[in-house]
């Protein structure tokens, strides 16, 4: 057995593996990677993919295989030209020609910014992606036999639900056993948690201390990471954040807290290096200073794997999309009264509701093209999260799929039954991967999200809506499965301030350099793409706070395309070389 930074390489008379991540469990890499080495060999029926946050490469004597966990949160990717496959790699950069692209997944990626993880298409022509759970086999010499989806195995899962086993105590208790089984196999020689003072990083921080001091005693291999502002709406979270730190060391005074003042990050700093350096275009770029500084902390230390309470939001809380199903089955009656209750507890109006978690899932393309006729006269009004923006030239739409891309992405996001692929789609939506394996690569350890597990989304997707919804009350089965453990001032709060504070201040502070960079672009695709000029009203528009959070989306998704292709031909940011594809190296 051989281990380099994330890569864990195991030998054996099967054949060999290498594994970048982790098996079954973070601490027990080498007996992860042995395992799926030698259940992937045997002969008979394919096992189902092991979960775990890992791609992997086996090569047995008559056969390679290329995998990935179901999650999905360490990427691979595989050159292929007439059938054969010649290389793969975690870096699409790495294998593709920046002479060669596929302007199909640039439509893809414009639809909204779910697209990259679930598709095939990347960025470079005749590269192709390793989805998530899927399990591609090559001949020892390379030729492409299949790619075949697997699902996780799922031992752990809870039994179906009885009408009599759906309070809301019993869901707590299969969450909560659900969730410390997440954080325990997470666990590394030493452990990071972000900690913000919201319910779900503060129930991950907690666990993780408890699970550590139960094993050793003391928790002096875990790390309290957050940041703390002291201006702004976001200096509101600091009473919350001192309390989540104080409740955690009193249960395990071992551990270690780091604060980081980030009261001059904004985001949008260094842009076109967060945005231009990423492996492929990523929506999220604009995030990626305040979340830098935060990892850098972590890597100093010396941390191999950093525990987020990111994805809670889509999986902890009730599913509002369970208005659908009542509506398509025609308990009409029944879904107005939730509805009004839902409204009631977001403080949102009831036709916003129902449009939102009703009509949209049903029609999703009509229903945002009505919206933008309704909401016309800027360049941002009524633009969501499938409709073509106004910078994106109509010729360039229709020349590579646009519509039909758009089609593939509210399918993916609604499906037939949108209360279901709302977990689905959860764990592409809360979690940026791009940066965290761009980070990942450079400073040893992972990012990785105990709320995502496998184990934890079949309990909460099996839970009936009775169970998880009270009005007034977000995430209640959280709540009640961490009751014994968080501090009542989180535990009782009802909202948490969100970023948009740090997203308004790096509009005002770099707008003109993002209208700088859109307009001194030299790429070709660029001007092809984008009516550069719309595209900077668009920022201008933001900068004065017009739109929401889906326009706002947008335009930060064209941003990072923008600097993406600006710094294409630049390969300082991008990692080593592919790997030859040969069962006989």
């Amino acid at each position: 057995m051989t281990r380099q930074g994330l890569v864990t390489t195991v030998f054996s008379r099967a054949g060999t593996a290498a594994v970048v991540g982790w098996v079954g469990s973070a601490r027990e890499r080498a007996a992860g990677a042995r395992g799926l080495l030698d259940d992937s060999g045997r002969q008979g029926a394919a096992p189902p993919v092991p979960a775990g946050d890992y791609a992997a490469v086996l090569v047995y004597r008559d056969r390679i295989l290329l995998m990935r966990d179901e999650q999905a949160r360490v990427p691979l990717f595989f050159r292929e030209r007439g059938g054969r496959v010649s290389a793969v790699s975690t870096s699409v950069r790495c294998l593709g020609s920046v002479t060669e692209l596929a302007p199909r997944y640039f439509c893809r990626y414009l639809t909204g910014n779910l697209a990259q993880p679930h598709s095939d298409l990347t960025p470079f022509a005749g590269v192709h992606r390793v989805l998530g759970g899927e399990v591609v086999e090559l001949s020892p010499t390379g030729q492409l036999r299949s790619r075949t989806p697997r699902r996780a195995r799922r031992a752990t899962d809870p039994p179906e639900r009885t009408a009599d086993g759906s309070c809301l105590d019993g869901a707590a208790q299969e969450l909560r056993r659900a969730l410390e089984n997440a954080v325990g196999r997470r666990m590394g020689t030493t452990t990071a948690c972000h900690v913000s003072g919201g319910t779900d990083s503060t129930s991950v921080a907690l666990l993780a201390a408890r699970l550590l001091a139960a094993e050793r005693g003391d928790a002096g291999d875990l790390v309290l990471l957050a940041g703390r502002f002291s201006r702004g709406e976001l200096a509101t979270e600091r009473p919350y954040l001192d309390v989540a730190m104080e409740e955690i060391r009193r249960h395990t005074p071992a551990v270690r807290p780091v604060i980081i003042d980030a009261d001059d990050v904004a985001d949008f700093d260094d842009f076109p290096h967060h945005a231009g350096d990423a492996d492929e275009p990523h929506a999220h770029a604009f995030r990626a200073p305040f979340w830098a500084r935060l990892h850098a902390a972590a890597a100093e230390l010396g941390c191999d794997t950093l525990l987020t309470g990111c994805g809670a939001d889509p999986i902890a809380d009730a599913n509002p999309f369970h208005l659908h199903r009542l509506a398509r089955t025609g308990a009409l009656r029944q879904m107005s009264e939730q509805a009004r209750a839902w409204a009631a507890e977001s403080e949102q109006g009831l036709r916003d509701i129902v449009r939102a978690y009703v009509v949209q899932p049903a029609f999703p393309l009509a229903a945002e093209r009505i919206t933008a006729l309704r909401g016309g006269g800027t360049v941002l009004g009524g633009l969501g999260t499938f409709n073509r923006p106004r910078w994106l030239r109509s010729g360039f739409a229709r020349a590579h799929g646009y519509r039909d891309a758009g089609i593939a992405e509210s399918r993916f996001m609604f499906g037939r039954k949108p209360e279901r692929s709302l977990y689905e789609a959860a764990n592409y939506v809360a979690a940026p991967d791009l940066l965290s394996w761009q980070r990942a690569r450079r400073d040893g350890f992972f990012l990785s999200h105990p709320f995502l597990d496998p184990e934890v989304v079949a309990t909460m997707r099996r839970l009936p809506a009775a169970a998880t919804s009270r009005p007034g009350r977000p995430k209640a089965v959280l709540r009640a499965a961490m009751a014994d453990l968080l501090p009542a001032p989180i535990h009782d709060r009802a909202i948490k301030v969100p970023f948009n504070d740090l997203y308004a201040r790096g509009l005002r502070r770099h707008g003109d350099e993002l209208i700088a960079l859109c307009r001194s672009a030299r790429h070709p695709l660029v001007t092809e793409m984008f009516d550069v000029e719309t595209l900077c009203r668009a920022v201008r528009e933001a900068q004065l706070g017009l739109g929401d959070s889906y326009s706002w989306d947008r335009v930060n998704s064209s941003l990072a395309l923008v600097a993406w292709l600006e710094r294409l031909d630049r390969r300082s940011g991008a990692p080593g070389a592919a790997v030859p594809v040969s069962a006989g190296s």
